[in-house]
């Protein structure tokens, strides 16, 4: 079988690593090794496509702040901003106060404002359930597509190539080499990208490199037809302050998430009824509407560590492996941060991220040994 070589090989054709690959092939020979016949079939075409400052721990919004700029002025991979205004509206019942507390402390950005406000930015929400409300208008929609076919483009322009149907069966390491057996061929490289998402563990396992106790946690989504009556344009992303479930505009319809998060194997994710019944169930309790009809339902896989954080950085007595996993719920918003980062630390360059940043994300943090969770 022909042996392939390139300078870095990414295994995992999503955004984590479509983005990374994008950046390095323009100092260095690239390869995506994608094990779907298309990249981006997993959490990256399920995603819920929205920007949020202030979503996710203090180092995650150091992400969020470090990406806000690409999304404004996507050089190179679109000719226009990939953003356009939503907005994001947090209500809490009396049991939720203490969740919308957390949730404000190191925030910027927000209003609060009152629960008639609130009624009035979305009129199908009970007035009689919300106790407080935040409202942060700096919240947008990301076209997810466009970025993600943009970064494309932009990787093979550069020279970088993505194999489809390349499912990594087999790792080693000879010589300061790494060779990774697919279906579609050997590939070698000195350096190694783990993005293989939900994947990743099972990616380190095969190259005999320390797992990072990723855990893959299913979410799902209904879409509803609209509510009779009601003009959806202009309404706002609406969260419950502890996640219960969540509601987006989206094409005239509405999309509602139980917000669930039950563990599972890596798989290509599929709803569980019982569990958007539940989630729809807890909806309708905080709206004026019944839920008469649900058009279409799916679901993603959003992976996480222990503490929650991304891990980005090159596995300890491991030359050449570097991690680009755990995004959790932030892959695509956190991504041309990431993409930076794992571009540096490939290159040898200087991070452009915060030195306690780069700690916090790297996998030889002590947060991963000890199992310790950030909020």
């Amino acid at each position: 079988m022909t042996v392939r070589t390139c300078d870095i090989l990414v295994i995992g054709g999503g955004m984590a690593g479509i983005s990374a690959a994008a950046l390095l092939a323009r100092e260095a020979r690239v390869i995506v090794l994608e094990m779907e016949p298309v990249p981006g079939h997993h959490s990256t075409g399920r995603s819920a496509a929205i920007f949020i400052r202030n979503y996710g721990s203090n180092v995650l919004r150091a992400l969020n702040a470090a990406s806000a700029g690409f999304f404004s002025e996507p050089v190179d991979v679109a000719s226009e901003s990939l953003l356009t205004e939503r907005g994001e509206l947090m209500i809490a019942d009396e049991d939720e106060r203490e969740a919308l507390a957390r949730y404000l402390d190191g925030s910027s950005g927000l209003e609060r404002i009152s629960p008639d406000e609130a009624v009035a930015r979305v009129p199908i929400l009970r007035r009689e359930r919300i106790v407080e409300a935040v409202y942060e208008p700096d919240a947008q929609d990301i076209d997810v597509d466009r970025m993600f076919q943009g970064l494309q483009r932009l990787l093979k322009a550069r020279g970088g190539e993505i194999v489809t149907g390349a499912g990594v069966t087999g790792i080693a390491r000879r010589d300061g080499i790494w060779e990774a057996e697919t279906p579609a061929g050997r590939f070698q490289a000195p350096t190694i990208i783990n993005a293989a998402g939900a994947w990743a563990d099972r990616v380190a396992a095969l190259a005999g490199v320390a797992q990072v106790g990723l855990r893959p946690l299913r979410r799902s989504a209904a879409l509803l037809p609209a509510p009779e009556g009601y003009d959806l344009r202009g309404w706002p992303l609406v969260v419950s302050a502890s996640e219960r479930w969540y509601l987006k505009p989206e094409a005239g319809k509405l999309m509602v998430s139980p917000a669930d998060e039950d563990e599972v194997e890596p798989q290509d994710a599929w709803p569980d009824d019982m569990v958007v019944a539940e989630g729809l169930y807890r909806f309708e309790q905080a709206v004026t509407i019944p839920v008469t009809r649900v058009e279409h339902s799916w679901a993603g896989l959003r992976s996480f560590v222990a503490d929650r954080n991304p891990v980005a950085g090159f596995a300890p007595g491991a030359d050449g492996f570097l991690w680009l996993a755990g995004q959790g719920g932030y892959g695509i918003q956190a991504a041309p941060a990431l993409a930076r980062l794992a571009t540096a630390l490939c290159l040898g360059h200087e991070p452009d991220l915060p030195p306690d940043v780069v700690a916090a994300l790297s996998p030889a943090r002590a947060s991963l040994a000890t199992g310790k969770r950030v909020s």
